[in-house]
């Protein structure tokens, strides 16, 4: 796991030195940095609800070319707390791969052993064309204070078509009642609606509606980009 950790951090740096590079090289361009933040009436993470009611999570990241460098976080107000940096490529013809770090605040940043370790490492692949899209996620080591036991899978295909969007996902591991069986525990439909604050201002207003098969569960979420 220390092993691990380190790649990720040393991806990380060697990331971040070439950022300063690029930005050295051309002073005058539109910085590459960005930040956003959704709100959703409910976190629901790949058919499985999070947290407890409204949920705050906000992005900052770079961007150069095909890469990305960021953080992703989840907030509600009943204290359920979730940091997510990530690192990933996006190659022209739609292939993208990345490494995320599942993190929890509260739990100590520096722990990294297998019994209590509080990062839980996943990569990732997914492949999009046109208004297909494909994903496969496995996590690659044990975490006891991530409650990850490793081995985690995820996979999930979807489709956009012109007013709506549709997807399905399976696993195992955090995504299942029972860990060891992999089975779908997402099936969703969306669709998304622009709202015209004025001629330089739109919010998107996102809403789904996901059935988790395995747990019994149905919700249906709305959300806001800013």
């Amino acid at each position: 796991m220390k092993k691990l950790w380190l790649l990720f951090a040393g991806m990380v740096a060697v990331f971040s030195i070439s950022v300063t590079v690029l930005n050295a090289q051309d002073e005058e361009a539109t910085s590459n940095f960005s930040v956003g933040a959704d709100i959703y009436s409910n976190y629901i993470w790949r058919g499985s609800k999070l947290g407890t009611g409204p949920a705050f999570q906000p992005t900052v990241k770079f961007n150069s070319g095909g890469f990305t460098l960021g953080v992703w976080g989840s907030f509600d107000a009943n204290g359920y707390a979730e940091t997510d940096p990530y690192i990933s490529y996006a190659f022209p013809f739609g292939l993208s791969l990345g490494l995320t770090d599942y993190y929890y605040p509260g739990l100590p940043v520096f722990e990294t052993s297998d019994t209590a370790g509080s990062h839980a490492l996943e990569i990732n692949a997914g492949f999009a064309l046109g208004g297909l899209s494909l994903s496969a996620n496995y996590v690659v080591n044990e975490a006891g204070g991530a409650l990850s036991s490793g081995g985690d899978t995820y996979i999930q295909a979807g489709y956009a078509f012109e007013n709506f969007n549709i997807s399905l996902g399976a696993g195992n591991g955090w995504h299942t009642a029972d860990p060891d069986k992999f089975t779908v525990c997402h099936i969703a439909i969306g669709t998304t609606k622009t709202i015209k604050l004025s001629d330089t201002f739109s919010i998107p207003v996102i809403g789904s509606v996901i059935l988790n098969p395995d747990k019994e569960q149905l919700y249906v979420v709305v959300g806001f980009s800013l």
